[in-house]
């Protein structure tokens, strides 16, 4: 490998906040048994919000942010990854509090690594990333829960963002009707492009009035927005149905009643795509490069940006307006 590399570095020494492109040595990275050459990575939400001073998510400076990257070993101390392993590392503390992927070079724990399924390329498992990956997460604890295309529609809401997108289309690869919620009116063409029945806006979803119990409408539903559009969500859930919720943007605080999960039996899924144990992480992506794999990967892509490019572009994720994923392109 290179003795030195580049990196984006976010900075705030002094009080004086940067994100720049730097040369870097191994010596620069956190610890970790496996050196990976990183050939792609992703942008998320989490991502944005390192490179503000107010962001809250890096916890010491400097840091390499970047919470997903896959790439080939090109050395381990561990016996189960050896030099020339295609392999994927998102999540845990990458990226907030140890360096992550947005680096030439990137030093893993072992224990943090997913060998590549074979049906992925490196570059497909990073259109995926945290956010197709916390999406398939969601699938599966509704379908553990009892959720079948035959129960009826799926609502999954911020259906233009990354957990949005990929939850349209693989719930709707796997047979469901599909509605798509989006504050977006112009995504509607996309969104049915990835295989949503409907598309409606937010405020059939939440219209300011939130009833104990609404009528019965969506057999389940995956929710990275919470807040009161997840209230509103829980009291229209039928009879033993299920809502996946994986995100906060519509605020933390959800105020709902007992009357849904003690009335009508419905069920709260919690998905936690950070630290889902290894076991579960690497059958996930296995069923993503099988029955959840998805066509034309290529369509979820909004840009694709190199490492000096990203202290323009990381911004840009917090502001909204984003339809899909932003690739990285490292190498």
């Amino acid at each position: 490998m290179k003795n030195n590399f580049q990196a984006v570095v976010v900075d705030n020494k002094d009080s004086n906040f940067s994100v720049q492109t730097k040369q870097l040595g191994l010596e620069d990275l956190s610890a970790g048994e496996v050196v990976i050459k990183v050939h792609y990575s992703g942008v998320n939400y989490k991502d944005g919000l390192a490179s503000t001073p107010d962001g809250k998510i890096v916890r010491s400076y400097p840091h390499i942010p970047g919470i997903d990257l896959a790439g080939i070993v090109v050395s381990s101390e561990d016996s189960r990854f050896k030099e020339g392993d295609s392999v994927i590392a998102t999540s845990y503390e990458i990226g907030v509090s140890h360096s992550g992927g947005y680096s030439e070079y990137a030093r893993i724990p072992a224990d943090w690594i997913v060998p590549l399924p074979a049906g992925l390329s490196l570059k497909e498992a990073m259109i995926i990333g945290t956010a197709g990956f916390t999406a398939a997460l969601s699938v599966q604890r509704l379908q553990d829960n009892g959720l079948k295309p035959e129960n009826g529609p799926v609502l999954v809401t911020g259906a233009t963002g990354g957990v949005g997108s990929f939850g349209v289309a693989m719930l709707s690869k796997l047979g469901f009707e599909v509605v798509a919620s989006s504050g977006k009116k112009e995504a509607a063409d996309y969104l049915i492009s990835i295989g949503a029945s409907n598309v409606i806006g937010r405020e059939e979803v939440y219209n300011g009035k939130i009833k104990a119990l609404d009528k019965q409408v969506w057999a389940g539903a995956i929710d990275p927005v919470g807040g009161e559009s997840l209230a509103a969500i829980i009291s229209k859930i039928v009879y033993g149905g299920s809502v996946a919720v994986s995100g906060l943007t519509g605020g933390g605080a959800v105020p709902t009643s007992v009357f849904p999960f003690i009335l009508r039996g419905v069920n709260l899924l919690g998905i936690d795509s950070v630290y889902c144990p290894m076991e579960i992480r690497r059958k996930l992506w296995e069923r993503i490069a099988t029955d959840l794999k998805l066509e034309e990967l290529s369509s979820f892509i909004y840009k694709e940006v190199y490492l000096q490019q990203l202290p323009e572009e990381l911004p840009k994720i917090l502001a909204g307006g984003i339809t899909g994923r932003i690739i990285v392109a490292v190498e």
